[in-house]
């Protein structure tokens, strides 16, 4: 009887064991790994629920192949080292695809942890979804087929910026500012050669490189700024330093044109508003709130109910909705399969036109627009942040004319 009792106990125990195994098989979860603490928590928490609200809409659906998508946060404090731990830590819960975005350094170090683990653990690889690190040699000298990128590279956005300054001739003395790390330093190296090439009467006036995410009181620089005589400033700033950085603008009663990458970011609307820039600060993008795509405003509407602030990331609704297809198309959630399955995809992207991953370095392209944030017309019914301003179209990049080639040398397994 003892021994009967014994083994009716280990089973009441094992049961509920086997049934969070069953359940965890059940579900597929993505590692968020982002800052939700420090200099870039307020951008990192926004990432995190929009992915939260793309796997609501997938689980709406029925899942990836019926299983339930989850989407699992993991602070990394926009650091390198911090990264790698959640990382691992991912993948000691079972998580075989990871998510990033904030932070080029960071992405360099994903990248090459994962590319590393998954040498070393064949059975068990995992992917890495990158929506928003756009250093170039992610896809490029330190390309990797386990990295997959569905944000445009920085030279993308810079190629298509300086073809847009081009035709802008106002534009004579420029600034460069920018966050000293990879991202940044490609950033100011870029402008600087394009322009030279594109707009040879264009002044670099000044170049200045910043601590990341570190900076408080941008007074300093905008004083700089101010006596170079720009009249336009290039900056690749986002997060707080995107947004503390147009507030000392605003108080300095600095009047120039912005060319920027993440002027949309959040506080970044807030800013421009209050530094009165009407139709002066320009971001190159992916998408944009106002373009009048019916499916993209269904979203955006549905998107503003739910949460405080708009879509930020059309990028990453391309990435999860991909990422459903090609799990789809290979009817497996094995990473390899999935990842040979993304490779070459075509794909209609959130803003509508067609985009592809491109095969030989898990570059994704895709339409690419130019936009002006200020006043509103009937033709802008979205604004942001509760300024009552909003973006609206200055141009827009069709996707050939995004192509840029790639010294990618990939393996694959």
């Amino acid at each position: 009887m003892r021994k009967l009792a014994l083994i009716a106990s280990i089973a009441s125990i094992a049961l509920p064991m086997l049934g969070g195994a069953a359940m965890a098989q059940e579900t597929v979860k993505i590692g968020y790994i982002d800052p939700l603490s420090g200099g870039g928590a307020s951008v990192g928490e926004v990432g995190l629920k929009t992915f939260q609200f793309l796997a609501d809409e997938l689980n709406a659906k029925g899942g990836i192949l019926g299983k339930k998508v989850e989407i699992v946060p993991l602070d990394n404090k926009t650091n390198p080292q911090e990264s790698l731990i959640q990382a691992q830590k991912a993948i000691d819960g079972g998580i075989r695809y990871i998510t990033q975005g904030n932070g080029s350094s960071v992405a360099g170090a994903l990248s090459d942890f994962v590319t590393k683990f998954n040498d070393r653990n064949p059975g068990k690889e995992v992917l890495y979804f990158n929506y928003a690190a756009v250093d170039p040699v992610l896809t490029n000298e330190k390309c990797s087929f386990w990295h997959f990128r569905w944000d445009a590279n920085s030279d993308i956005k810079m190629e298509a910026l300086t073809n847009y300054i081009k035709t802008v001739p106002a534009v004579k003395n420029v600034y460069l500012i920018n966050q000293d790390y990879s991202f940044g330093q490609s950033v100011r190296t870029q402008a600087r050669a394009m322009l030279g090439t594109k707009r040879p009467d264009v002044k670099i006036v000044g170049d200045e490189l910043h601590p990341l995410l570190k900076i408080t009181d941008f007074a300093p620089y905008i004083a700089k700024i101010k006596a170079s005589g720009a009249d336009s400033v290039i900056t690749g700033n986002w997060g707080q330093d995107f947004a503390l950085l147009l507030k000392a603008a605003a108080d300095a009663g600095l009047k120039v044109s912005w060319f920027t990458y993440y002027a949309g970011g959040t506080g970044g609307p807030t800013a421009i508003k209050q530094a009165g820039l009407n139709h002066q600060v320009f971001q190159i993008a992916e998408g944009i709130p106002n373009l009048g795509h019916a499916s993209a405003d269904v979203f955006e509407k549905a998107l503003r109910a739910k949460y405080d602030f708009s879509l930020f990331y059309p990028r990453a609704v391309n990435e999860m909705r991909m990422f459903a297809a090609a799990a789809e198309k290979a009817k497996s959630l094995d990473p390899v399969k999935v990842a040979a399955a993304l490779e070459g995809m075509e794909f209609e992207v959130f803003d509508g036109g067609k985009g592809n991953m491109r095969k030989d370095d898990h570059q994704f392209f895709q339409p690419m627009y130019i936009a002006s944030f200020g006043e509103r017309t009937d033709k802008e019914p979205f604004d942001e942040e509760k300024t009552g301003w909003g973006w609206k179209l200055a141009a827009k990049i069709d996707t050939p004319q995004t192509v840029l080639p790639t010294t990618c040398k990939m393996e694959r397994p």
